[in-house]
């Protein structure tokens, strides 16, 4: 394509039958930057694919080629093709802009570029582009979509329900409360939503001066230009939301949570063998593993209290460690997961060497393959940021997690889980060891506050996979939004 390269070797006329004849709908899809939105995109285009014969085309922004990325892309099966937008500038922004500033403005000047890439797909696909899904920061290319002529416009969300209604919200709310969200006197009360405290709620809305805070409430408004918006949520965990926007409303389109959508490999390979084969060694159960996602990185004083706290709650442990964001932000490692400096030379001192001698831990720097751990039969609790992918990775093999949240809408999820369905313990905001090692003894052991935790996790996990089966709530509402893709026939590429 003229406009973009591709990503992999399929093309984006996707499938074939036994005839050589294309079968089902295309879809194109864009993904703003962050691994942790392409992810499940990849994951909905793969579901799409074997569930409902269609074929898609992942596109994806200049700013977030890697290496992770390009092989994340090219392991994905033929009826998933992918290209790249072009470049574009960005150098007139503030240094410093916040990543929901960056991402929002790329996609807003990649508008006439997509609508280009459209038009390419429309006529490569023989008419079979029935639809254009964008993730949460994507609402302009939207534009590119009506310009193409794509008529089943629709938002995918990442994310959760109560974190979608707030962003719902966000209009009506950006009149009514005068002050900073940090300093309401009460907790942010919702339709179904748990009470959501000043403070935790999202990062990008904490500063109404920050442009991105305007961008958050942009999107607010341009959701309502969406068909459609697929959650990666299931009813089960946010039960409260659910039932409030299953309800058809005026001022919002149609919502259908179709989660969990997470990357499941099993294949053990040789990447992976320090954390498994060390897993295979330990009990079931016994393990609370560790880690703050791809983007995130502790303070150097609270990497070393962690420590010391995991050391004391006498459980084993299995930490990714990252350098630390010592020079203030806790995202740091967004757009680079890969630890700048040696990690290990900011713990505590003869700690790595007292872990590794008793046995009881092991620390192992930038990655490990999560969704293998999450899995593992030695897996019993997760410390988690509450980065909704590593979310919903954890109910799905039903492991029940301590919450540390850093950033984005994190501290949100936070609440909702400890406070709302009860699928984790938090952390107190002090930080300190012995709070530490009281928390993860409590969510690996204990039989108050822990026990029940542990038995909400394992019924959401059940959950989850009854709303994934043929007839189950996911897959209908999934079923439902690809019905109305195609019941028009050719109508869907006809100019609005």
């Amino acid at each position: 394509m003229e406009n973009g390269s591709s990503s992999n070797g399929s093309t984006a006329a996707g499938c074939c039958n036994g005839n050589g004849s294309v079968r089902g709908p295309h879809v194109a899809m864009l993904a703003t930057p962050g691994m942790g939105h392409l992810i499940p995109l990849a994951e909905l285009a793969k579901r799409l694919a074997s569930r409902h014969g269609a074929t898609a085309t992942l596109i994806t922004f200049a700013s977030t080629a890697s290496a992770t990325q390009r092989a994340f892309l090219a392991s994905l099966p033929p009826a998933v093709s992918s290209l790249s937008l072009p470049p574009v500038d960005l150098s007139d922004l503030p240094r410093g802009a916040a990543i929901e500033t960056l991402m929002s403005e790329e996609c807003a000047r990649s508008v006439p570029a997509l609508t280009s890439i459209l038009l390419d797909l429309k006529r490569s696909t023989g008419g079979r582009l029935a639809a254009f899904v964008a993730d949460l920061f994507g609402a302009d290319s939207l534009d590119a979509a009506r310009a193409a002529g794509v008529r089943r416009r629709c938002i995918f969300f990442p994310t959760n329900l109560h974190a979608l209604t707030l962003i719902l919200h966000l209009p009506e709310l950006d009149s009514s409360v005068p002050c900073e969200f940090r300093d309401l006197p009460e907790p942010l009360r919702l339709p179904g939503c748990v009470p959501i405290p000043g403070p935790d709620i999202l990062m990008p809305l904490q500063d109404k001066s920050d442009p991105c805070y305007r961008w958050m409430v942009h999107h607010g408004e341009k959701y309502r230009d969406a068909e459609a918006i697929l959650v990666n949520s299931f009813d089960a965990v946010e039960p409260g939301p659910a039932k409030i926007l299953r309800q058809p409303a005026d001022h919002r389109p149609a919502v259908y949570p179709i989660g969990p959508l997470i990357h499941a490999d099993g294949r053990r390979d040789d990447k992976d063998a320090l954390c498994l084969e060390w897993l295979d060694r330990q009990p079931a159960r016994s393990v609370i593993f560790v880690s703050f996602g791809s983007g995130g990185a502790l303070p150097t004083e609270q990497m070393r209290e962690l420590a010391l706290g995991l050391e004391l709650s006498g459980q084993r442990f299995l930490w990714v460690v990252r350098s630390p964001s010592d020079e203030g932000a806790v995202n740091d490692n967004y757009y680079d997961a890969e630890s700048k400096k040696d990690p290990f030379t900011y713990l505590p001192e003869g700690f790595v060497d007292r872990i590794t001698a008793s046995g009881v831990g092991l620390v192992v720097p930038s990655w490990a393959p999560q969704t293998k751990v999450l899995a593992h039969a030695a897996t019993g609790g997760f410390l988690t940021h509450c980065g909704w992918n590593s979310v919903l990775e954890s109910l799905v093999y039903g492991v029940p997690m301590v919450a540390w949240p850093l950033y984005a809408e994190q501290k949100q999820n936070a609440v909702m889980l400890s406070d709302g369905v009860g699928a984790a313990l938090r952390v107190p905001e002090s930080k300190g060891r012995e709070k530490i090692a009281a928390t993860v003894r409590e969510v690996m052991q204990g039989e108050g506050k822990g026990a029940a935790v542990r038995a909400k996790v394992a019924e959401l996990q059940k959950a989850a996979a009854e709303g994934l089966r043929d007839g189950g709530a996911a897959a209908a509402a999934l079923a439902e939004v690809v019905e109305g893709w195609t019941t028009t026939g050719g109508q869907e590429l006809e100019e609005d």
